[in-house]
C-alpha cells in the first residue's frame, strides 16, 4: 500500500504578511499587497508597481556573512523553511536526516545576483565578478542551502517549471514520500525576481498591469477590465510527512495531500492552449490521483493570474471538468492580493487550501467589480466567505505549458487520532 501523506508545518512569507497567522488574516480581509516598486528606480518603466515582501530581515533567520553569499531567492528559503520546522514543531536532531529531504523550486533563481554581477562585468571588468556568483544565482541552491543549513541528507532537488514551480515540487514530493523514498520532505518554493531586467522583459512581453496609478486594484483576476498580472514575490515551504511518522510524534496534522496532477499544453511558449485541454486534464488527472469525483471539491484556488487569457481559459477548463459542479463549487485567486509569485505561488496557494480548511473560510478574489461574460463562475468576490470546506484543488499553470494541480482534504484519521 501506499503511504499517506500529511501536511503538519507551513512557512509563508509574502506581500501582504510574514508568517502564517499574518498571511491569513491578511488575505481572509482582502488587503492588497501591491504597491510601488521601492528596490530600483522603475520610473522608465510602463509598469512600475508589484507585490514586494515588506519587514523582511534576513539577519532574523541567519547570519550576516550567509546572508551576504545568498541571493534574496535563497534568504527567502530558508527563512521560510524554518518557520515551516517551527510551526510543526519538528525536532531536526530526533530525526534519522537522511530520510529528510528538501525539495523546493524556483521559476528564476538568482536574477538580482545575475544583474548585479553583469554590471559589475562591463563596468569593472571579469576580476571584479564574484567567486560567489554561480553558486549564488542558479536555482537549485535554495533546496542546496536549506539542505546545508538543516544538515538534512535526504532526497534534495529543484524542480523550474515557471509559475508552477513550487507545485511540481511539492507534488513531486508527495510522491516521493508515498513510495518510500522519504518520512519527511520540505518542499515548495521561492521567487524574488522584482528586478530590473525581469520587469523590463514581463513588461517587453506586455504581460503586466499598468494600473500604476491605482496599484491596490492592479491585479482582478477574472474581471473584466483586467489587464495583465502583477509580479509578486516571496515563498512558500510546507512540512510533508509519512503519516505514520507523523502520528509517531504526535504531530499536529494540518491536512493530507491525496492528488497531483501533471502534463503539458504542448502549444505555446507563453499563451495557454485555448481550448483549454490542457489544464483541464491536469485536473482530472488530480482528481483521479486521490479517487475523486468533481463534484467532491468543495473549492478551488485557481491559477487565476488576471491576464485575458489565463483566466477565460482556466474558466473554461474548469467548465469542461466539474460540469454542473463548476457553477457550485467557490472558486477564488489570492494573486488578487499577493500579485503573482511565479515559482513560489504554488505552495503559498496550497497553504491557503489548508488553511481555508482549517478555519472553514474562502479567502476572496479581490477587485472582482465588473464581471466578464466569459468568466461567469463564482469566484467569491471582494469578500471571504463562511463555508464548509473539506476538500480543495490548486491549479497552477506555467509559461513553456507546464500544468500541476493538487488536492488536498482536511485530515480523517481512521484511528481517531
Amino acid at each position: 500500500m501506499s503511504r499517506r501523506v500529511v501536511v503538519t508545518g507551513m512557512g509563508i512569507l509574502t506581500p501582504v504578511g510574514i508568517g502564517r497567522e499574518s498571511f491569513w488574516r491578511s488575505v481572509c480581509e482582502g488587503r492588497s499587497g501591491i504597491a510601488p516598486i521601492t528596490r530600483f528606480d522603475c520610473s522608465a518603466y510602463p509598469t512600475r508597481i508589484a507585490g514586494e515582501v515588506q519587514g523582511f530581515e534576513p539577519l532574523d533567520y541567519m547570519d550576516r556573512k550567509e546572508a551576504r553569499r545568498l541571493d534574496r531567492f535563497t534568504q527567502f528559503a530558508i527563512a521560510a523553511t524554518r518557520m515551516a520546522i517551527r510551526d510543526a514543531a519538528l525536532n531536526l536532531d530526533a530525526e534519522d536526516k537522511d530520510r529528510v529531504g528538501v525539495l523546493i523550486g524556483s521559476g528564476i533563481g538568482g536574477m538580482e545576483t545575475f544583474e548585479t554581477q553583469y554590471r559589475l562585468l562591463v563596468e569593472r571588468g571579469p576580476e571584479r565578478v564574484s567567486p560567489f556568483f554561480v553558486p549564488m544565482m542558479i536555482a537549485n541552491m535554495a533546496a542546496g542551502h536549506v539542505a546545508i543549513d538543516l544538515g538534512v541528507s535526504g532526497p534534495n532537488t529543484c524542480v523550474v517549471t515557471a509559475c508552477a514551480s513550487a507545485s511540481h515540487a511539492l507534488g513531486d514530493a508527495y510522491k516521493l514520500i508515498q513510495r518510500g523514498a522519504a518520512e519527511v520532505m520540505l518542499a515548495g518554493g521561492t521567487e524574488a525576481s522584482i528586478t530590473p531586467l525581469s520587469l523590463a522583459g514581463f513588461c517587453a512581453a506586455r504581460a503586466l498591469s499598468t494600473r500604476n496609478d491605482d496599484p491596490q486594484a492592479a491585479s482582478r483576476p477574472f474581471d473584466q477590465d483586467r489587464d495583465g498580472f502583477v509580479m509578486g514575490e516571496g515563498a512558500g515551504v510546507l512540512v510533508l510527512e509519512d503519516l505514520e511518522h507523523a502520528r509517531a510524534r504526535n504531530a499536529d496534522i494540518l491536512a493530507e495531500i491525496t492528488g497531483y496532477g501533471m502534463n503539458a499544453d504542448a502549444y505555446h511558449i507563453t499563451q495557454p492552449a485555448p481550448d483549454g485541454k490542457g489544464s483541464a486534464r491536469c485536473m482530472q488527472l488530480a482528481l483521479e490521483d486521490a479517487g475523486l469525483k468533481p463534484e467532491e471539491i468543495d473549492y478551488i484556488n485557481a491559477h487565476g493570474t488576471s491576464t485575458d487569457l489565463n483566466d477565460r481559459i482556466e474558466t473554461k477548463a474548469i467548465k469542461d471538468i466539474f460540469r454542473d459542479h463548476a457553477h457550485k463549487v467557490p472558486i477564488s485567486s489570492t494573486k488578487s492580493m499577493t500579485g503573482h509569485l511565479l515559482g513560489a505561488g504554488g505552495a503559498v496557494e496550497l497553504a491557503v487550501c489548508i488553511l481555508a480548511m482549517n478555519h472553514q473560510l474562502i479567502p476572496p478574489t479581490i477587485n472582482y467589480e465588473h464581471p466578464d461574460p466569459e468568466c461567469d463562475l463564482d469566484y467569491v468576490p471582494n469578500t471571504a466567505r463562511p463555508a464548509k470546506v473539506q476538500t480543495c484543488l490548486s491549479n497552477s499553470f506555467g509559461f513553456g505549458g507546464h500544468n500541476a494541480c493538487l488536492v488536498v482534504r482536511s485530515f480523517n484519521d481512521p484511528l481517531g487520532g
